[in-house]
This record gives C-alpha cells, sequence and structure tokens, in this order.
C-alpha cells in the first residue's frame, strides 16, 4: 500500500479516520475502560500509513481524555470511561428552552426571508447595488498602503471608531448632507442594523411605544419590537410621514422616519412637516431616529439636507451608511448622535462587539480625505439615473397606462403601483415573473399589522435598479407586462 507524506492533506483525512474509528469503539465499549491499545508501530503496519499519522491521533484522544499515556508505557483506554452523548430520539420531543423574555420576541417575530438572487435573470432587487461599481482598483489601493501602515502592536480600538474616519466624516457629511455636529458626537457601526438594534437598546424599555411609518422598513421595526417596543403605526402618503397623525398622548418614546427618501414609498418629507416632527419630539420628550440610507442619490438636484441640520434641541439620532453607495458586504455605517446620548451608546458599542473593522475604516477614510470617494459617489449617481431613466421609460412604454410610478426623485428604487390588480394578487404576480426569471418585490408585507381594518389598495411592486445593467431592465418589464397581462381581469 501506497503510504501518504505525514503532512500531505490525504495524511491528514487519513489520520481523522483512525481517530474517529477508535473514538467510536472506546464509546461503543468494543475498547474497554483499561483496554491496552496497539503500540503505533504495529498499527501503522496493520494500516498502512506512517507511524506519524497513528501517533497524531493517539495524541488527539489522550488530549481529550480517551487515552492514558505515559512515557514507556502502553497507551490504555481512559478510566473512569468517558460518557459520550448520543443521538437520543427522545430529545425531540422535549419542552421547549427557557428563553429570556428578549429571545421570545425574537423566536417569535416573522422573520422574512432574504430573496435569492436569480443567476441568469433580471432581478429588480432593492437594496442590491451592482458588483461592477465597487471601486475595486482605488479600494485596493488605499489598503495596501494602509496594510504597510500597520502600528506596532495590534490591540483593540476605542468603541466610537478609528479617530481618522470620524474627522473624514464630519468634513464629508457638512458638505454633502448639511449636518452639524462633531467628531465626538459620531459613532461607527457595522451598518445601520447595529445602529438600530443599539437604539432599541439603550432608548426603549418593555411595554414603550415607538412610531413607525406604515408601510416603512420593516426589520428596523422588528429590532424596536425585539426589545419590548410596542408599535404605534403612523400612515405615509406622498410626501412621506403624516405628522399630523402622530400620537398626541405621550406613550412613544422614539420615532422611525426615512425623511429624505421614505421607504419604501418614496416621499421625501417637506420642510413644514419636519419642523412638526421635531416640535412634536420636543413636546413629548421622544427621540427621532433618521434613517438617511440612500440620502445622496438624488436626481436632478443637490441632495436635501438632513432633518439633523435644522435640529436646534438634540432630538435627532441620525443613521448613515455606506452600503449603497460602496457595498452592503462592507458593513459600515455610522451614526451621529445627540451629545447627552454619546456616553450610553459608546459603552453599548463596546459591550456589543469592541469595534468596528479598523482596517476597512482606516482605507474608507482615506478614500475620503483624497476625494476619491466622492467622485465615485458622484460617479455611480450619474449611472444609477441612467438606469433610473431606462425604467421609468420602459414602464411608460411596455405596462398599462394606469400603472403609476412614486418615489422616482431620489433613491435606488421605485415604487410600482397597478390599480388594475388587487393587493391579493401580488403573490400570484410575483410568482408568476419569478417562474419566468424576473424577481420583483411586493410592498405589502411592509405594512403594519391591520389590527382589524381592511385596507383595499392596488397590487404594488418595489422595483429596485442599481443592480441591474441598462441594456436589460426593458427586457425585465416586458416579461412584467406579459405576467400582469395574464393576471388582468
Amino acid at each position: 500500500m501506497v503510504q501518504s507524506h505525514p503532512s500531505s492533506p490525504a495524511a491528514a483525512g487519513t489520520g481523522r479516520r483512525i481517530y474517529d474509528l477508535l473514538r467510536a469503539q472506546i464509546a461503543d465499549g468494543t475498547l474497554p475502560t483499561g483496554a491496552p491499545m496497539p503500540s503505533t508501530r504495529a498499527l501503522a503496519a496493520d494500516l498502512g500509513v506512517s507511524r506519524t499519522t497513528v501517533t497524531a491521533a493517539y495524541e488527539q484522544l489522550a488530549a481529550e481524555g480517551f487515552l492514558v499515556t505515559a512515557a514507556g508505557r502502553v497507551a490504555r483506554v481512559a478510566t473512569p470511561p468517558m460518557t459520550l452523548a448520543t443521538p437520543n430520539p427522545a430529545r425531540a420531543t422535549r419542552s421547549a428552552p427557557v428563553l429570556s423574555g428578549y429571545g421570545r420576541r425574537v423566536a417569535n417575530l416573522p422573520m422574512p426571508v432574504l430573496p435569492q438572487p436569480k443567476r441568469n435573470g433580471i432581478d429588480f432587487l432593492y437594496g442590491a447595488v451592482s458588483a461592477r461599481d465597487f471601486p475595486s482598483l482605488i479600494w485596493k489601493r488605499a489598503y495596501q498602503a494602509e496594510l504597510l501602515h500597520q502600528p506596532d502592536n495590534l490591540y483593540y480600538a476605542a468603541p466610537e471608531g478609528d479617530a481618522s474616519l470620524r474627522r473624514a466624516l464630519l468634513a464629508y457629511l457638512g458638505r454633502a448632507r448639511g449636518l452639524v455636529c462633531d467628531s465626538e458626537q459620531i459613532v461607527v457601526v457595522n451598518g445601520t442594523q447595529q445602529a438600530l438594534d443599539l437604539c432599541a437598546r439603550v432608548l426603549l424599555d418593555p411595554g414603550d411605544a415607538f412610531a413607525f411609518e406604515d408601510p416603512g422598513y420593516l426589520i428596523a421595526r422588528h429590532c424596536f419590537e425585539a426589545a419590548g417596543g410596542m408599535p404605534l403605526a403612523v400612515p405615509v402618503d406622498e410626501h412621506g410621514l403624516d405628522t399630523r397623525r402622530l400620537p398626541a398622548d405621550g406613550r412613544a418614546r422614539l420615532a422611525y422616519v426615512t425623511p429624505s427618501h421614505q421607504f419604501p414609498l418614496g416621499g421625501v418629507l417637506p420642510i413644514g412637516r419636519r419642523l412638526e416632527l421635531l416640535e412634536w419630539a420636543e413636546r413629548h420628550d421622544a427621540w427621532i431616529i433618521e434613517d438617511d440610507y440612500d440620502g445622496e442619490f438624488r436626481y436632478g438636484q443637490r441632495p436635501i439636507d438632513a432633518l439633523q441640520s435644522i435640529d436646534s434641541n438634540g432630538r435627532v439620532i441620525y443613521i448613515g451608511t455606506f452600503s449603497k453607495a460602496l457595498s452592503p458586504h462592507l458593513r459600515l455605517g455610522y451614526m451621529i448622535l445627540p451629545h447627552d446620548l454619546v456616553p450610553a451608546f459608546r459603552q453599548a458599542k463596546r459591550l456589543s462587539d469592541r469595534h468596528s473593522a479598523i482596517l476597512d475604516q482606516r482605507v474608507l477614510a482615506s478614500l475620503i480625505e483624497s476625494g476619491a470617494y466622492e467622485r465615485h459617489v458622484r460617479r455611480v449617481r450619474r449611472e444609477y439615473e441612467r438606469r433610473r431613466a431606462a425604467l421609468l421609460d420602459a414602464i411608460a412604454q411596455l405596462l398599462p397606462a394606469s400603472a403609476e410610478v412614486t418615489g422616482t426623485a431620489a433613491g435606488l428604487h421605485v415604487t410600482l403601483w397597478l390599480p388594475m390588480l388587487d393587493s391579493n394578487d401580488e403573490t400570484a404576480l410575483v410568482a408568476a415573473a419569478n417562474a419566468q426569471g424576473v424577481g420583483v418585490y411586493p410592498v405589502s408585507p411592509l405594512y403594519g399589522p391591520q389590527t382589524g381594518v381592511v385596507r383595499t389598495r392596488p397590487a404594488g411592486l418595489i422595483l429596485g435598479y442599481a443592480s441591474v445593467p441598462v441594456e436589460r431592465i426593458r427586457a425585465g418589464i416586458q416579461t412584467l407586462a406579459g405576467v400582469i397581462a395574464q393576471l388582468r381581469p
């Protein structure tokens, strides 16, 4: 028999099989307690493997307490015998595990199923950006440069984030979003989701109420509910949150809003409503969480300044992200906090994960400071505007005249309303389109619980266009038009 070199992958696999075999024989009593083991030389000869491979298996078994070994003595099965866990079918019927209140709330949430990208289809997946738009070359150069500037030792960093990124963000956000703050108010986080989780755990106690946009960002609502918050749905119209419908009884401890491009319907909150929202928060001693998830992408005019920029009472917690401008895979975002909240959020961030990835932060800081990041944003904004125009043209030319599109002024998605179909038809519409290789996504799951109120609305789809090549957009809408024709009464 041909023997493998002891350091080869084949030898590693052989050693693992020998280990598993001996461990199984010890577990089932084939090798009883105190029984002597064959010498490594003899077992190696019997099995046709190297002695080193058998020795490694023996050493692993001894380290785990299955064998007792000593220099110059025969290895024996350990005593007292090891009790190994074996599958027990009866355990499948045991009572549910005891969870904390948080654990029970999380377990009971109807978590959405992540969509599966269609490899050869046309996927209007909202929240996705094209991999080919990522600035790979400049990121690689900046990354290599930062690797050469590593410090003498590696240790945990400040929870609020690397100072270089916070300084770079301070200057950039003042230019791009009109934000008013200092670097001490900035906390770097692992994307919007961690920011929302920190807000939920720091600001809400079980039983506290929170106001949210209806329809709105589902995972944000779930995040607050997991902390024990009680949802208070506030309707949305073509302008965004209807501030006249905010709870007037002081129950809400916070309000979650997307004022620059309401998700998913796309309204831009006008200045009058912004001032009403800030006045409501001050009157009720509540916090406003401003999720500016795609505020950098406004077409035809400069991006609207953030709600935080007109907050004179320190009520707004601003959340920004690099997921849309760069990639959701980076998991980098940031919060701008009122001064009073900074200590609590820094400590909560430290306890959550110590800090976000430092090397990525420094790479991003260098891109912002050099101007490369803003040049990239301008470039992809022009490209996204081309895709948006292609989508709107295809909808106008190929879909029924009654189809209506909202949320076109900004962002990376639009909402398509189909009055010829009912909201109950969305499931069939989505399934039929998927069967023909076109991914579209229904708007109905983003509405809150109806609590007995029957809503009548047309079928709606959320169409993301940032990840779809211009040349494929028309074909996708043409397929969707055929599906609508089949379902249309």
